[in-house]
């Protein structure tokens, strides 16, 4: 089975993530045993940021910054689209918490709506999002 770096490379939909993960130097950490659940910011979603803002954050000498970012957008654990409650509280990789909210069969985290869920890896799980959990 595919480890989560893997079935970020296979979804289309996610390749700005890809690029970020790898200007993070977060590769190698997606690539352990986990398990994790990573909230995957869409392309679409990394491009409501402001003009000009992602290129910046992908710049070497933001590369701290840049991985705070993504870290607010993995939990330990698999968290599983069916198994999300509403009002459940997520602790991120770097100790933040992550709200999570149900309403009428969509499930949000922090405001984001999940769009692909349950892209199942070896090490965990991915679901994509449509905007940001936190800004930059």
């Amino acid at each position: 089975m595919s480890n989560i770096v893997d079935v970020v490379v296979a979804d289309r939909n996610l390749a700005t993530m890809l690029r970020s993960v790898k200007a993070a130097g977060l590769v190698e950490e997606l690539n352990k045993t986990g398990p994790f659940t990573v909230f995957a910011p869409t392309d679409l979603a990394f491009g409501k940021m402001a003009a000009g803002e992602l290129g910046e954050l992908l710049r070497p000498h933001n590369k701290a910054k840049l991985t705070i970012l993504l870290n607010h957008h993995i939990v330990n654990g698999r968290q599983y689209f069916d198994d999300l409650k509403d009002g459940q509280q997520l602790k991120t990789i770097d100790g933040d918490d992550l709200l999570v909210t149900v309403r009428d069969g969509s499930v949000s985290i922090n405001g984001s709506v999940i769009q692909g869920r349950d892209m199942e890896a070896s090490n965990g799980v991915v679901h994509s999002l449509s905007k940001l959990v936190f800004g930059a």
